[in-house]
């Protein structure tokens, strides 16, 4: 199933996708007869999902989700973590070789952005990045988790572009400040179920800039697979419902290319994974007080 956060003349509501229609909450209430929060996170999380995912094969989706404004599909997160140099391509471009451990960055949810938005930076970054992630939802609640049982606290998969002020992150020395304006990570464009993928480990994800491929490669190229990333987190942090884990970004990127082309005004960033939808933002840069 692909569960959508919508917005519709400044109301909020969320629904399953087929295609490009949409059945919406009040119209999951009134054809299974189940009374359904009115917060996405109530839903996905606290039961009310699995209660009716049987009963919706036949809800008629009778509106085209043109209609709707996207939001980020999960809002207000606890935690939005990412990883580093997780692709092996990635590290080799960079002359690096992949962590054994998760090399994380803890992006705030003042970040989160959706599809057909701006990615909106201020005019002091001269070097902003785009890096194509697959990102899990957490699902439930979990400490220690073993590799063999971390598959189970998934809820879904969307696409993430963990946006970085490559200019910021140099000057840091580290990386959290230039991946932590806001709008810097656009996600989306809706949440995709364990269910709908048969192997994580094996999907396509590209980037094209004005139409121009940047990054082409597969999740197979990961170095950390996604149980062994969860259970590595799970034993430093309490990973929680409705967390985002970001799994790292393939070669393609900017960073550190002798001739690199960075990120303008007015670019079009079209993301693709595999299964998973279409994550399409414009750049806009904006005057810093």
């Amino acid at each position: 199933m692909k569960i959508a956060r919508l917005s519709y003349e400044n109301n909020e509501t969320y629904g399953f996708v087929n295609g490009d229609n949409v059945a919406t909450k009040d119209e999951i209430t009134y054809l299974t007869g189940v009374p359904i929060p009115q917060n996405v996170k109530d839903f996905l999380f606290d039961g009310w999902y699995d209660e009716i995912k049987n009963k919706i094969k036949d809800l008629p989706y009778a509106e085209n989700i043109s209609k709707y404004k996207l939001l980020p599909p999960i809002p207000n997160p606890n935690k939005i973590i990412c990883l580093a140099f997780n692709y092996v391509d990635h590290a080799l471009e960079q002359g690096l070789e992949a962590p054994e451990d998760p090399a994380i960055v803890i992006k705030p949810r003042t970040t989160l952005n959706s599809t057909e938005s701006d990615i909106v930076c201020p005019d002091f970054v001269k070097q902003l990045d785009y890096e194509v992630e697959l990102a899990l939802i957490i699902g439930k609640n979990c400490k220690n988790i073993s590799v063999k049982d971390a598959s189970s606290v998934i809820f879904g998969y969307m696409i993430f572009n963990d946006v970085s002020a490559r200019d910021i992150q140099f000057k840091d020395k580290q990386f959290t400040r230039g991946k932590s304006f806001d709008s810097f990570a656009p996600c989306g464009p809706w949440i995709t179920t364990v269910d709908e993928i048969k192997n994580v480990q094996n999907l396509k994800l590209t980037t094209k800039v004005n139409g121009e491929l940047r990054q082409n490669s597969s999740t197979n190229n990961m170095f950390i697979k996604i149980p062994e990333i969860i259970s590595k987190i799970s034993h430093v942090m309490t990973l929680e419902k409705g967390d985002i884990i970001s799994t790292g970004t393939p070669a393609g990127v900017m960073l550190n290319k002798p001739n690199a082309v960075f990120l303008k005004d007015g670019d079009k960033v079209e993301m693709e994974i595999e299964g998973l939808g279409i994550l399409s933002n414009t750049i806009k840069f904006v005057k810093s007080n």
